[in-house]
């Protein structure tokens, strides 16, 4: 797959073959069992559309293959669908057609993949279908008519594609296998004759006036090879096109004959993903940059920065019948709303969460606080708390700069701490700050050369080295009085509850993603090693894992010191520190990513982020109890006797009441023996 210069972008069996089917949607099916999202609000909003005569009536893509739902207008979200059981589908553009409002279609893209599709549900969003025209193809762009509602056009890798007849068929309208209309990246149909249609590439715009029979390089006044984002058509004066490229933004009063760059942008805001007119003002257009939102009420005299340099835009929506009305489609801050023409912006992610949840720790003196960990959102990211549960939630990052935070545990004082990509960090309950707690202490034997009587000595004595833990922290585990921290820089552990920390690399080696503590006994894991510790981390020893074993994810011990491991092939038990090893060889699941210990029960609560089942898993008998939640998980924890979850794409997940779940997804109990 060419990309410009310019754009970013062992074991199986029949019934875990058989589980995972069942666990897909079928035929696209909106039904996500009975676990819901709760939160953190916020993260990758891609697109957004509403309702042709109905603006309160909104449809938010994100790039995680769902869609969102409001209806008034964006101040609450309820998730609607999943078009793909994949979570790396980009909801590029939402088209709801305007003969009909139940027909919506949706073009969408992969990251780091030719591939996609176009997506059509006939009931308002509910169910999909994939159009087979365009089975896994990259569809980048989309658009209807507005002269005629019957015809609509596509981007792709491949070129420009046109249907006439409301998407029941579609035709390659630019020349096949061109080396140069192909790669479309935005697409604009002149509002009074559907024949004319300019199409923006990874390289130049161009134009057809008959519907696609011939093309025209419109590139008079573009910079070279400029990735072509967005273009739009004064629909009053059609003569007038605005086109924005990663070289800056473009206007033309020619019809594209012609382009003059507009000035007033800066250099490092020029990646102008979305350009949108005001319905009421065409003087004013809003420039969605990845350096903030631009404005300019002079049709691009002057532009003036809305928002921070911080805010990511992907989509601008302007109501319709409220120009001073307008909703943001950002990455990380999810969506924001303006009722004042951009001149300030509030959050509207109620009910909509996109947040990659790497950490979650149920606090042990109050089981309705939780915390939450948040990859990949920088200042809109890091530590999040809820007090009720987790029905609402609190950003509690200050401190973390921008970290990403992958591990949280408590000590038996209540101290949290947090293990981040870049050090260790402890939470201050007072102020919601968080201050590190990186600073590791070796003593080392270092050699000292002395005078004495007039003689050069070399003696050896013990330094203390100091440094500070930059690596990232993959675990931690503060259940006992010496407290352990899992790292790329090896295993570290502290005897003064995290003032200092002492380790580094074991036998040389560092890469260590799981770590655990039962009394002075520590396990600690490397994808394909796990090592053991009998005196509370002062010494460790390589313990053999079965060779079936390719890949350890977790490592966690029961109450009666049984090491229990997650690995790519299921779940794996020792009795005796790692001697010898057990294997829950009919657990239906493989790639076990998330494995907790749950005291209160004495269970072990296994999951993957490849299902969206749960097992829950008797650490006596071995029997366990599933659920399908409707979710893939990344870490399941309990909280006063029902679960929560983390999710990899959909925050954090609670588990349905008792008297919900009588009606709803059934569990079954197995027995491992």
């Amino acid at each position: 797959m060419k990309f410009s210069r310019c754009r970013n972008s062992q074991i199986s069996s029949t019934l875990v073959l058989l589980l995972a089917l069942l666990a897909l949607p079928a035929h696209f099916s909106t039904a996500q069992g009975l676990w819901r999202t709760v939160g953190p609000d916020g993260g990758d909003a891609r697109s957004l559309a509403s309702v042709p005569g109905h603006p309160e009536h909104l449809y938010l893509g994100t790039a995680l293959s769902t869609i969102y739902e409001s209806g008034n207008g964006g101040e609450s979200w309820k998730r609607l669908s999943r078009l793909d059981p994949a979570d790396d589908l980009v909801i590029a553009h939402i088209v709801i057609d305007r003969a009909n409002s139940s027909r919506i279609l949706v073009a969408a893209w992969r990251f780091d993949k030719p591939e996609g599709g176009l997506y059509v549900s006939h009931d308002a969003g509910r169910t999909w279908s994939e159009d087979p025209a365009f089975k896994n193809k990259s569809v980048f762009a989309l658009v209807q008519s507005l002269s005629d509602p019957k015809t609509f056009v596509a981007g792709t890798l491949e070129g420009v594609f046109r249907s006439t007849d409301t998407g029941a068929t579609w035709t390659l309208i630019s020349p096949p296998e061109s080396k140069e209309i192909h790669e479309v990246e935005s697409l604009a149909i002149h509002p009074l004759n559907p024949d004319i249609i300019y199409a923006g590439t990874w390289h130049l715009p161009w134009k057809t006036s008959d519907g696609g029979k011939t093309w025209e390089n419109i590139k008079q006044g573009v910079i070279d090879d400029s990735d072509v984002f967005s273009i739009i058509i004064d629909p009053v004066s059609p003569s007038i096109v605005y086109a924005s490229a990663c070289s800056g933004i473009y206007k033309s009063e020619t019809a594209g004959a012609l382009f003059k760059k507009i000035q007033g942008i800066p250099a490092t805001a020029r990646r102008t993903r979305k350009l949108k007119q005001d319905p009421a003002n065409r003087d004013t257009v809003y420039a969605g940059t990845t350096e903030g939102l631009y404005k300019t009420t002079d049709g691009g005299k002057t532009f003036q920065r809305m928002t921070g340099p911080d805010v990511i835009v992907n989509d601008v929506w302007i109501d319709p019948e409220n120009p001073n009305r307008m909703l943001l489609a950002t990455d990380r801050s999810g969506v924001l709303a303006s009722n004042d023409a951009a001149v300030t912006f509030t959050a509207a992610n109620r009910g909509f969460t996109a947040r990659k949840v790497e950490a979650l720790l149920v606090d042990s003196g109050n089981p309705a606080k939780i915390y939450a960990g948040v990859a990949n959102d920088k200042s809109y990211g890091g530590a999040f708390v809820s007090t009720d549960g987790g029905e609402e939630w609190k950003q509690i990052s200050e401190g973390l700069a921008g970290r990403d935070v992958f591990a949280f545990s408590q000590a038996q004082d209540g101290t949290v701490l947090a293990g981040t990509n870049s050090g260790i960090f402890a939470l201050d309950q007072a102020s919601s700050a968080w201050t590190p707690r990186s600073t590791i202490v070796n003593t080392v034997a270092q050699e000292v050369k002395k005078v004495v009587r007039g003689k050069h000595i070399s003696t050896v004595q013990a330094v203390e080295q100091k440094q500070e833990l930059s690596s990232r922290i993959y675990a931690l585990d503060l259940s006992t009085d010496v407290w352990v921290a899992a790292a790329d820089a090896g295993i570290f552990t502290s005897h003064d509850q995290g003032a200092t920390w002492q380790g580094g690399p074991v036998a040389g080696s560092g890469d260590y993603r799981v770590v655990a503590a039962h009394g002075s006994t520590m396990a600690a894991a490397q994808p394909n090693a796990l090592a053991v510790s009998t005196d509370a981390g002062q010494s460790w020893m390589p313990v053999s894992i079965p060779t079936a074993i390719t890949r350890v994810y977790r490592v966690v011990f029961s109450a009666d010191g049984t090491i229990w491991l997650g690995t790519r092939q299921g779940v794996y038990f020792s009795h005796d520190q790692g001697r010898n090893w057990l294997w829950l060889q009919r657990l239906p699941m493989v790639d076990v990513n998330g494995l907790a210990y749950d005291a209160r029960q004495d269970r072990i609560l296994a999951s993957s982020r490849g299902s969206d089942f749960v097992y829950s898993i008797d650490a006596k008998s071995l029997s366990w109890t599933w659920q399908k939640t409707g979710f893939p998980l990344y870490l399941v924890r309990s909280a006063a006797g029902h679960l929560i979850a983390a999710s990899r794409t959909d925050g954090v997940l609670l588990e349905p009441s008792t008297e919900q779940a009588q009606g709803g997804t059934a569990m079954s109990t197995k027995t491992a023996q």
